[in-house]
């Protein structure tokens, strides 16, 4: 085994952690909290998390292309590159600002165990995606798997067999806001693909210019519609240790995501992060009393089985 595939598994085995603790933290964060400040902490955390991380990145290119004797864009180069795309990040900025909103809500209906499963359909959209905007080949099979994989996450929603007076409204209205969620994510990320391929960002910078945004909109827009006395929620620790904690496996699970891609393509990376939701759902029977059932199980199996064929299929 390689080193580069050693540490990709590494990266990926964390991943899997903290993306997989994110809804026990959305889920488990005090009443006073509502979805809107959730959501804008979250985003403004994340970006200062990212200031570090992007500065070692600038760093580490400047000392690479000194060792090759290659010149590198110093930091007025960057922010140009930056203003050309500007229109783009503006729209990036909210729209990721209105899913991490999306993604608060639809947790809380959706329930942790469901709401993990439902993020996996982010293959699927990330397929007609690529298909419509970056025109990349999808073939009758990745369709074919794509609805056997949403028909693992019906057997896991439902609790087959399929009884409409057993299904839970909230847990139905959750499901589709996190499928929601999952479609703008990808559409986000399918619009910054070809801004990575011209060189005019990092994934790194990406995070931090779209948190920045997402999280001054967010927090700019809040008094619009809640009153200026819900800034108490600041004064209580517990509070801050759940805005700090979210903001930090959100920041984490990022981090380790594109770590993974630094070692190993996408098909790869994707299918080591697969099983995020058996994660979730073991932190969640632990933590927080969750029955994890055999239709959990089995729509976890079939959807995982599904997401390794479809990436396997894009990357031959």
């Amino acid at each position: 085994m390689s080193n580069n595939i050693k540490k990709g598994l590494i990266f990926g085995i964390l991943g899997n952690i903290f993306v997989g603790l994110q809804p026990i933290v959305a889920n488990s964060r005090p009443e006073s909290i509502d979805a809107y400040i959730f959501a804008a902490m979250t985003c403004l955390i994340e970006a200062v998390i990212f200031i570090p991380l992007m500065l070692i990145e600038v760093k580490l290119n400047r000392l690479k292309a000194r060792k090759n004797n290659l010149t590198i864009n110093n930091h007025d180069s960057i922010l140009k590159k930056w203003k050309k795309n500007l229109k783009v990040f503006l729209f990036i900025g909210l729209l990721f600002g209105f899913n991490q909103l999306l993604f608060f809500i639809g947790y809380k209906l959706a329930e942790e165990i469901n709401g993990a499963l439902t993020q996996k359909t982010t293959v699927f959209f990330g397929l007609i995606f690529g298909y419509l905007i970056l025109k990349e080949k999808i073939t009758k099979i990745q369709i074919l798997f794509s609805i056997i994989l949403f028909f693992g996450l019906v057997i896991a929603i439902t609790q087959f067999p399929f009884n409409l007076e057993n299904i839970n409204g909230d847990i139905i209205l959750g499901v589709l806001t996190l499928l929601l969620v999952a479609c703008l994510w990808m559409l986000g990320h399918t619009i910054t693909k070809p801004i990575f391929s011209r060189n005019e960002a990092t994934p790194t910078q990406m995070v931090f210019i779209r948190n920045i945004l997402s999280g001054s909109i967010l927090f700019s827009t809040y008094f619009i519609f809640f009153p200026l006395q819900n800034l108490s929620v600041f004064l209580d620790p517990i509070n801050n240790f759940y805005f700090f904690a979210m903001g930090a496996v959100y920041s984490l699970g990022l981090f380790c995501w594109y770590k993974t891609l630094s070692y190993l393509d996408v098909s790869k990376a994707t299918i080591l992060l697969s099983p995020t939701p058996i994660v979730t759902a073991i932190f969640a029977t632990f933590i927080l009393d969750v029955d994890f059932t055999i239709f959990h199980i089995i729509g976890t199996i079939i959807i995982i089985i599904s997401i390794i064929l479809i990436m396997r299929l894009k990357r031959n």
